[in-house]
């Protein structure tokens, strides 16, 4: 899956700058990035003279600026990568080569898990002779639209629902959602369509009961469904831990509470005040029917009441003045204090 850069239109054209800075918290990201470059800037046979691979915890500053300072071999063009690049701690040295950097050397910098100093001599002299791609990590809202987008350029489909429902299990970690859906393509003939008795066999993601059915109840103030699914989340830990659940009530009870102001809209309009990006109208309608619904059955002050109680429990699931309640007993007691409690106006 392409990544928005120009760096496409560098290795389309081998009209290619002295270095490349590849950096930021999204791995995937990069990963893709790094990729194209080893794929598109060499042939297959240029490749075995013309390629070096370098990791920033084995390598030295000298030995990388060698490998730049060489010429290729029947090629218009050496390769020379440094991955891990964070994990070089000389790294800063390399900003001598760029004062005067060799014009048929390609070099890429791959730095994870954060951002280069862009401060220090290195950040300075890539800033002057090269180019610079921030992988930024994607809020909880754009996931699924990234997971439709993905799962339709591998020539599947997916629909709104289920796209949501594996953004809300697996977070914002896109090597991990791309590795996994990766393996349900590996079962399923192409132009199949993922549904949601796929996604649990194979993901392990209960259609049941799920941080969607659990809105559904919460929505409904269905107490004996809302405990029904939080027994199910308590009994199988691993698939759905404490805090993950009470970040998405967060999340949920937020959104309740800027929806009041836009009840009048329509539900495209109303799921964009949201933060989500439905496809169609009946995308529309399925992301915001639960707020409409909720906002019924809460009072503005419950729900404001909400938010400070979640925040509360989100702080014990994480140690926080918590007298040795169990993560389970968090979850059930918090959702006692949200569906069943109504204090008075």
């Amino acid at each position: 899956m392409k990544v928005k850069t120009d760096i496409y239109k560098h290795l389309k054209s081998k009209q290619f700058k002295p270095v490349y800075l590849l950096h930021g918290e999204e791995s995937y990201k990069l990963d893709v990035l790094v990729q194209a470059f080893e794929d598109q800037v060499l042939s297959e046979s240029e490749k075995s003279f013309n390629l070096t691979i370098w990791y920033g915890k084995d390598a030295t500053a000298t030995q990388i600026v060698d490998s730049c300072m060489r010429y290729p071999m029947m090629s218009e063009h050496q390769l020379i990568i440094l991955k891990e690049a964070q994990d070089m701690k000389t790294i800063n040295d390399l900003a001598g080569y760029l004062k005067s950097p060799v014009p048929t050397t390609v070099f890429v910098i791959l730095y994870k898990h954060g951002k280069l100093d862009m401060r220090k001599s290195l950040g300075k002299a890539i800033k002057a002779k090269g180019e610079i791609f921030e992988s930024k990590k994607l809020y909880d809202n754009e996931v699924p639209k990234w997971i439709i987008n993905y799962v339709d350029q591998k020539g599947y489909s997916i629909i709104d629902r289920n796209a949501m429902l594996i953004a809300n299990h697996l977070g914002t970690d896109l090597l991990k959602i791309s590795n996994e859906l990766d393996k349900l393509f590996i079962l399923l003939p192409k132009g199949s369509v993922i549904d949601d008795k796929f996604i649990e066999k194979h993901i392990g993601i209960s259609k049941d009961f799920n941080v969607f059915e659990l809105q559904d109840a919460i929505a409904a103030r269905d107490l004996g469904k809302a405990h029904q699914i939080v027994n199910y989340f308590v009994n199988n830990p691993k698939k759905n831990p404490a805090v993950v659940v009470i970040n998405g009530l967060f999340s949920f009870y937020s959104r309740l509470y800027k929806s009041i102001s836009f009840m009048k809209k329509n539900d495209t309009d109303l799921a964009k005040e949201l933060g989500f990006s439905p496809r169609n109208e009946y995308a529309a309608r399925f992301m915001v029917r639960n707020f409409r619904q909720a906002v019924k059955s809460y009072a503005k002050h419950e729900i404001e009441d909400a938010l400070i109680d979640i925040s509360e429990y989100d702080l014990r699931s994480k140690g926080v003045g918590n007298a040795g309640t169990d993560h389970g007993q968090l979850l059930q007691e918090l959702i006692y204090k949200l569906v069943a409690v109504k204090t008075p106006a």
